[in-house]
């Protein structure tokens, strides 16, 4: 009740900002803020429940706000507490093998394609689903552009349980296509991931659910997830999305273009 409160109390002064009065909007929305911020102070605990709640229905947010300041400090100069990112091209030599050609992974595109982009996801991230139409872009635009995903879940036992279902769809579809609408139709899907939502969309693709469940428990299943994790922290990935393009990392939701210009980068690197 004091929160509704507080937020009518806030919807007040802002619609007051759109009146003729502009000074009297000001002081209403000035007064409206101290409020807020002396119940705060005073009912940190109450705030902590409602956050705390907040998370758990909503644990894709998690993703965002890491997403989000992980950009920050990717794009703030040095001299505002920013810092640039650093040349990993060693991490990802030292892992080529794994990071281009593992036998854990799911290959979408040309295989043999002259760039490849590696795309560390997390299907409770809500970066992720916005990106999702990026990749769909690169591989119906991108003739020779080499897609492999990687499971990393780090949004909680959703993530994971979505990651094991899409690990057990992967291991019943070798040319990818119907890990593609699986994979499109569980990121794509408002609200959170989850075991039930991941076997849904798995049984949407006509698969055999009997083995789907068996393979998601399989040691194959904890390999992947194990080779996943153990890249990300290599290449020093803390956020999804995090990509890898030629022997370049991109951290972030950057959009098409900004997909597009360093696949370009990459290709006219490799064809010097």
């Amino acid at each position: 009740m004091k929160l509704a409160i507080l937020f009518g109390g806030a919807i007040i002064a802002g619609s007051a900002a759109l009146a003729p009065h502009a000074v009297r909007a000001q002081d209403q929305r000035a007064e409206t803020e101290a409020i807020v911020r002396d119940y705060l102070a005073s009912h940190p605990d109450e705030v902590g429940e409602i956050v705390k709640g907040y998370f758990v229905k909503h644990p894709e947010a998690v993703g965002q706000i890491l997403a989000e300041l992980i950009k920050r400090r990717q794009s703030a100069p040095p001299g505002a507490g920013g810092r640039s990112v650093p040349d990993r091209s060693a991490a990802i030599a030292a892992n080529a093998g794994e990071l281009f050609s593992s036998t854990h992974q799911v290959t979408l595109g040309d295989p043999r394609g002259d760039v490849t982009l590696v795309e560390f996801f997390d299907y409770n991230c809500g970066f992720c689903k916005r990106a999702l139409s990026d990749t769909l872009a690169l591989v119906k635009d991108d003739p020779h552009l080499k897609i492999v995903l990687k499971e990393f879940p780090i949004l909680g036992p959703g993530s994971t349980a979505a990651a094991r279902i899409a690990i057990a769809v992967r291991m019943q579809d070798p040319d990818g296509r119907k890990y593609l609408a699986f994979h499109q139709e569980l990121l794509g899907s408002p609200g959170p991931a989850s075991w039930e939502k991941a076997l849904a969309a798995a049984k949407d693709q006509d698969l055999d659910m009997a083995r789907i469940e068996a393979d998601a428990a399989s040691d194959e299943a904890g390999a992947t997830l194990s080779e996943d994790m153990k890249l990300a922290s290599a290449l020093g990935f803390a956020g999804t999305p995090s990509y890898v393009v030629g022997g370049d990392v991109v951290l972030g939701a950057v959009g098409l273009a900004g997909l597009k210009e360093r696949i370009e980068k990459a290709r006219a690197a490799a064809s010097r």
